[in-house]
């Protein structure tokens, strides 16, 4: 941990609280000495930096006043408690999307809190509990340090048709393994876990509903990034290895990246006051739930990263003398109309919030799935509409050393040309800007991620099943069809379960 001192408010602040943490990573086989230097992971620090960046540009939007400190913090760290509150938060997912046109990262640790705040204080009003008045106090700590926050939720899961204790292996689920008058201690693995070398701290959680056999399993606490007995392991991606090379061109989007790791947990100890679900089962259900309701309408990021793509695809046809052709204008108001498909979802459900017992607002969950099904489909739409539009180029342009190399230098420059009043190194960044987003590194961020992050399509289609009000709709139909419905105190009740609440009825 940190001096209690430190406190960031800059990308530089941030920059020097990565520094020294000793973390042990390993990477192409290696231990990587100072993670968040090391060519490979700096684009994924540089889009978090990006989040504290815009918070100083836009604080409005991206920051807000801590309710537990009276001080100004980044959006990223803020309880809402009103709908307004989500649909700023899509906003500026939308905006660090625009500006850095991959996964910034933090999205998940909110996600995480929200979810957590509530459901600590329903835990704590059943079993009288200290865990909402222990979460306060976490939380108004990382306020304090205005700190990064990560989730892990995601376990390696092993044999899927069986549950966490069912396994041939019990840590293929992280568990707790013993426990002291101080607290736990936790073994297993988190997989594909969203910026967490760039995190400070990580919220550990049970990825699915737990049966009474798996109280072990249903843990949650909070642990520094260092802790002892925490080994990453970092997660290839395509071409990643190209800003390892020097130069600008070939990364495509040379600045910024997203970041994957695995995290494996070796005896990692959880003090007592972290502890924010220890064994409570039925809960882990209520948790998973409201996560993955606020973290698949947290999806619209995706549309910021769209903007990007569109506007890349745009160029790129303007570059290549095509954009005047009615079928181009055509496949670029299609690429629009997919985006905003997107994000109009997502904002809808964050608009449709609604106070839960403790004060957090939560977004409508079936606008949420909804969203997010939306995301596992149209961006690989768009990304297939930019391919078509960049054309061959895109994956058979040469090198950017050959292109820079004196030999060839002139040689490309001239039969790499498009239009005349056009630089051929613009269109060249511009084929790799739409490499890197739909095939290269970037693409884990807008493809990849977009299929599986929040859960993949049929966790989407369960969830819009159990709310889609299918005897309800029946019923309506059956008014207006003519047909007697008896049951009408009984329709009016599953109508205000969900539509109340929506509709203030």
């Amino acid at each position: 941990m940190k001096p209690s001192t430190i406190k960031i408010q800059t990308s530089q602040d941030y920059y020097e609280s990565l520094k020294g943490r000793r973390l042990k990573v390993y990477l192409f086989g290696e231990l990587v000495e100072e993670p968040s230097e090391h060519p490979m992971i700096r684009p994924s620090v540089n889009a978090v930096a990006e989040t504290y960046d815009l918070a100083l540009r836009e604080p409005e939007l991206a920051s807000v006043i801590s309710p537990f400190t009276g001080e100004r913090i980044n959006r990223f760290l803020h309880i809402s408690t009103s709908a307004n509150d989500l649909v700023l938060q899509n906003k500026m997912q939308r905006k660090l999307g625009q500006n850095t046109g991959t996964c910034f990262q933090r999205c998940v640790g909110m996600d995480a809190f929200n979810a957590l705040f509530s459901t600590t204080f329903e835990m704590d009003k059943k079993y009288q509990t200290p865990y909402h008045e222990r979460f306060v106090a976490f939380l108004t700590e990382m306020h304090r340090r205005n700190f990064v926050i990560g989730g892990a939720m995601t376990d390696v899961k092993g044999d899927r048709s069986k549950a966490p204790h069912e396994q041939a292996d019990p840590d293929l689920f992280v568990h707790i393994t013993r426990r002291t008058s101080e607290g736990v201690y936790i073994t297993g693995a988190k997989a594909h876990q969203t910026g967490c070398l760039n995190s400070h701290w990580l919220l550990v959680m049970p990825t699915m509903r737990l049966g009474e056999k798996d109280k072990d399993y249903a843990i949650v606490g909070a642990v520094p990034v260092e802790a002892p007995g925490i080994t990453y392991i970092y997660g290839r991606q395509s071409c990643d290895t190209r800003s390892m090379e020097g130069g600008s061109m070939d990364a495509g989007n040379a600045n910024f990246g997203g970041q994957e790791a695995m995290v494996i947990f070796e005896e990692v100890f959880i003090p007592n006051p972290l502890i924010f679900m220890d064994g409570e089962y039925e809960f882990a259900s209520m948790l998973v739930e409201r996560f993955t309701c606020y973290h698949r309408r947290s999806y619209v990021c995706k549309s910021g990263v769209g903007d990007v793509l569109i506007g890349a695809a745009a160029n790129i046809a303007e570059m290549n003398g095509a954009d005047k052709a009615s079928h181009i204008k055509d496949k670029l108001v299609e690429m629009t109309h997919l985006n905003e498909t997107i994000y109009g979802t997502g904002i809808a459900a964050s608009y449709q919030g609604y106070a839960t017992e403790s004060g957090a607002y939560l977004p409508d969950d079936m606008l949420a799935n909804v969203c997010k099904h939306h995301v596992t489909r149209f961006p690989y739409e768009i990304s297939r509409l930019a391919q078509d539009l960049a054309g061959g180029l895109m994956v058979t342009l040469p090198s950017e050393q050959d292109y820079n190399n004196p030999e060839t230098h002139e040689l490309l420059k001239k039969y790499l040309k498009g239009k005349p009043n056009i630089p051929t190194e613009d269109r060249f960044r511009m084929f790799r800007l739409i490499e890197n987003m739909t095939l290269g590194r970037n693409a884990v961020g807008y493809l990849t991620e977009s299929m599986h992050g929040a859960g993949s399509p049929q966790a989407q289609r369960i969830q819009i099943a159990r709310f889609m009000q299918l005897e309800y709709k029946k019923r309506l139909a059956k008014v207006l069809a003519g047909i007697e419905v008896i049951d009408t105190e009984a329709m009016v009740e599953e109508a205000g379960s969900y539509f109340g609440r929506v509709f203030e009825i």
